[in-house]
């Protein structure tokens, strides 16, 4: 775990590159629910998600030797925008590995906010591949998108916020990719509030964490076939320790269910959201009986959508 001290510390540092991002209701969601949801929404942060916490937190701990080597990640979209709004404030023009299917808006978001987009094929073994050479050609530092304690500071950022504006939430689902900001959740939540309860919300189509807390080690995605483009990444090997020991569970959701919930919330709560973050609503409607009467926080990851190209138009 990642001591309570450290994401204070991680608040204050990153405060001039960040918003507070407000919590919404809705009353037609409690009703269809019946339980009480508070959604913080990250959709409305800088650069369109929560990636920004943990990006500058991590670029604003790099010396000015370090800083000089330039700046180097792979991403899909939102952690590659966030970077780069932050060292490009810092006069560096970072490299972003990216797959090639990424979606259009999450390329442009990357490149207005300074970086420099490098394609690899969809899949983790091309990422590391590509990646790995750039930092050996450059030696460029790597700002790796979750597998790094500084990350996990920042995305702990979020719950610390969050449980201010709402302290008396008894439970918070957190989507789940690599782990970062699931992790950072559960290092915020519990050192608060020993008794919440805290959930990750993962796709069915990449279920790595589901199955690695099964079997008790790392397993591979099968498939990353997700319309969650946030959530195909695989499980780190530092934020894993702490989310196997100290969540709830994981819940899988199908891609149907993840499209519902996504035009859902855009049609009572008239607010974009992505698919990546849909997924929390999508896994309280389809646990009704896990949250009954509870006060229910959701965390929703970022607004990144390509309004060309909406799920359920296709």
């Amino acid at each position: 775990m990642i001591e309570l001290s450290e994401i204070r510390k991680a608040r204050s540092r990153i405060k001039p590159f960040i918003h507070q991002t407000p919590v919404l209701t809705s009353l037609s969601l409690n009703k269809m629910i019946d339980s009480e949801l508070y959604f913080k929404c990250e959709n409305f942060q800088k650069s369109g998600s929560f990636k920004i916490r943990g990006a500058a937190n991590t670029v604003l701990q790099l010396n000015s030797q370090e800083l000089e080597k330039g700046v180097v990640t792979a991403s899909s979209g939102n952690h590659g925008a966030a970077l780069s709004m932050v060292v490009s404030r810092l006069g560096i023009t970072p490299i972003v590995v990216m797959p090639n299917n990424t979606p259009k808006v999450k390329v442009d978001n990357v490149k207005r906010n300074g970086g420099k987009v490098v394609w690899c094929e969809p899949n983790q073994v091309s990422r590391e591949k590509i990646l790995d050479d750039i930092i050996k050609q450059t030696n460029s530092i790597l700002v790796h998108p979750y597998n790094d304690k500084r990350i996990i500071e920042g995305q702990g950022t979020v719950t610390l916020e969050f449980l201010e504006q709402c302290p008396n939430l008894e439970t918070i689902v957190s989507p789940i990719g690599g782990g970062g900001l699931l992790s950072g959740t559960i290092c915020s939540a519990k050192s608060l509030n020993k008794t919440i309860k805290i959930y990750g919300a993962e796709p069915k189509e990449a279920d790595d964490t589901f199955r690695s807390i099964k079997s008790g080690t790392i397993q591979v995605n099968q498939s990353t076939n997700t319309i969650c483009d946030g959530l195909r990444a695989q499980i780190g090997t530092i934020p894993f320790p702490i989310i196997k020991d100290n969540v709830e569970g994981i819940l899988t959701i199908e891609e149907k269910d993840i499209i519902d919930s996504m035009k859902l919330i855009w049609e009572t709560m008239k607010i974009i959201v992505e698919p990546s973050c849909a997924i929390t609503l999508a896994a309280i409607l389809k646990n009704k009986r896990l949250f009954l009467g509870k006060k229910v926080g959701l965390i929703i990851s970022g607004g990144n959508v390509d309004l060309k190209s909406l799920p359920w138009n296709k």
